[in-house]
């Protein structure tokens, strides 16, 4: 049985997502990654903001390959968070 985090647990999580959606350690996901979660803060519940946490452990230099297109995105890597993430980046309106 999963119990639902308190809401200051929650906001907790969803401001360092924040964070470390922002720092990244590359200005292009920065921008890319950050804008994403910064747009779907509020909305982020417990399962959202573990998808996006598994998103946030990927290596910076293939997500930036992912996110603007440059390769496609790898089978095993391709959860929904990803590629809403990836559509957001790339100015589609599927997110």
């Amino acid at each position: 049985m999963t119990l639902a985090m308190s809401e200051p647990d929650l906001e907790y999580r969803r401001r360092r997502l924040l964070y470390r959606a922002c720092h990244r350690g590359t200005h292009e996901n920065d921008l890319l990654i950050g804008g994403y979660v910064r747009h779907h803060l509020a909305n982020l519940d417990d399962a959202a903001i573990a998808a996006l946490e598994e998103v946030l452990d990927l290596p910076d230099a293939d997500l930036a390959d992912w996110l603007v297109g440059r390769l496609p995105v790898p089978a095993r890597f391709g959860s929904p968070m990803l590629r809403a993430i990836c559509a957001f980046a790339r100015g589609e309106r599927r997110w």
